[in-house]
């Protein structure tokens, strides 16, 4: 009797057809090859899901590392980095900042489920040029809470198509910002500066064209940020480019605060148009005899005189558009007392310390700051003009004694009304 020879598992066949040979798997290779598999699909050898790194493990580091401030920390640190005025402003924005805070540690730490929490908080700052709007925002959250921020002018953003940036590179903004982390980005603050420039000249026709040529009514681009300012997955290019063939990322703005910022130019002469009887307005007999300059640039409008969202829409704004911002916040133009103080405490101990560091002492008596401050408020271009107007006088002199290393005094002094410079 013959004995039936046993196969090798390692032996060869040969392939049909092609006189080729064809190596069997060992059990231990199948085994191997059938544990790659089932890793791809995500189950262990028992059936049990792989551990994976949690997703949102940056988002918990980052979130528990914020400092725990209330609102009124917030403030005096604000106070501490040179912050004056806008004391009504401040406790808006603090507090929206502190319930933005509050409500990622109840998502990524406590795990709270977000019914429970309520929506982010967006809000629209709206104030004459110099009243501090984008100061505030880069101190409190970028330097005090340090949470991915980035200010984005949206001026070019205006024309969309052929002219001006997709508005989806806002989100671009915030991403390098976030170290090019998708995670991160998905909670930082977008600042949309020059915010009233979006605005369709208060012309309320609708462009055929948006979106594929350029938008000269703006509505395009508030159409697109519609979504944005909500909640929704918005896919973005890596890089900031023109260009259809490039790497994108989906970011999520369900939590990513939004806060508007504009001077909104002209908005007072809408106010006093609904107060003269053309638009039903809402307010009390006694505020409806108020009525603005409409030749002034620095006005100083009441919480109530910025909630009527016709208004907005008059000025050229979708109103669902300006619904998706939770709080329109006024800053006033700032008074003589509060321009000093900043002038002071901020532009002209810089300047003098910038002077010390050239080996020149820098004097600037008390009439100077005062006509300084003057000039500031007749000009109503707020605290930015302050250190505009200051460094002016100075620059002759910087230009003479900056790198000599020559020891000097330079004292600023008033010659009857203009402002002069001398060296001595």
């Amino acid at each position: 009797m013959t004995d039936t020879p046993t196969k090798d598992p390692t032996s060869t066949t040969k392939e049909p057809g092609t006189g080729r040979s064809k190596k069997r798997r060992t059990s231990a290779e199948d085994k191997e090859l059938l544990s790659e598999i089932m890793m791809s699909l995500g189950i262990g050898e028992q059936g049990t899901p792989v551990p994976q790194e949690t997703p949102n493990r940056k988002i918990e580091e980052l979130v528990a590392g914020l400092p725990a401030l209330s609102p009124r920390d917030m403030n005096e640190k604000l106070q501490q980095l040179g912050y004056r005025g806008q004391e009504r402003a401040r406790r808006a924005v603090t507090l929206m900042a502190y319930r933005h805070v509050s409500r990622l540690r109840w998502l990524f730490l406590d795990k709270r489920n977000e019914n429970e929490i309520g929506g982010k908080q967006n809000l629209l700052l709206l104030g004459p040029t110099g009243s501090g709007k984008t100061f505030l925002i880069e101190s409190l959250f970028g330097s005090i809470l340090k949470l991915p921020t980035v200010i984005v002018d949206v001026t070019p953003f205006s024309e969309t198509g052929y002219v001006g940036q997709d508005p989806n590179n806002i989100l671009t903004r915030l991403y390098h910002v976030a170290d090019r982390d998708p995670e991160l980005t998905q909670v930082g603050i977008i600042a949309l500066d020059e915010f009233d420039k979006l605005a369709s000249n208060q012309n309320n026709a609708v462009f055929a064209g948006a979106g594929t040529t350029k938008d000269i009514t703006g509505m395009g681009v508030q159409r697109e940020l519609l979504k944005m300012l909500e909640a929704a997955d918005v896919t973005a290019p890596v890089e900031m480019t023109h260009s259809s063939y490039v790497e994108t990322v989906t970011i999520n703005t369900r939590n990513i605060a939004f806060i508007g910022i504009g001077a909104f130019s002209g908005f007072a002469g809408i106010v006093n148009r609904f107060r003269a009887g053309k638009v039903a307005g809402f307010f009390s007999s006694a505020a409806e005899k108020r009525r603005f300059d409409e030749t002034a640039i620095a006005v100083d409008l009441d919480p109530e005189e910025v909630e009527n969202v016709a208004y907005f829409q008059t000025y050229g704004f979708l109103p669902e558009l300006i619904a998706r911002f939770h709080r329109v916040v006024p800053f006033a133009p700032l008074d003589r007392p509060v321009l000093r103080e900043i002038l002071l405490d901020n532009f002209l101990k810089k300047a003098i310390a910038e002077f010390r560091l050239e080996n020149i002492e820098l004097v600037v008596p008390d009439e100077v700051v005062d006509h300084l401050v003057s000039a500031a408020v007749k000009r109503e271009t707020g605290a930015r003009g302050l250190n505009t107007f200051l460094f002016t006088f100075l620059e002759e002199q910087a230009y003479s004694w900056f790198g000599s290393g020559v020891e000097k005094t330079v004292e600023l002094f008033m010659e009857g009304e203009r402002i002069r410079s001398r060296a001595v």
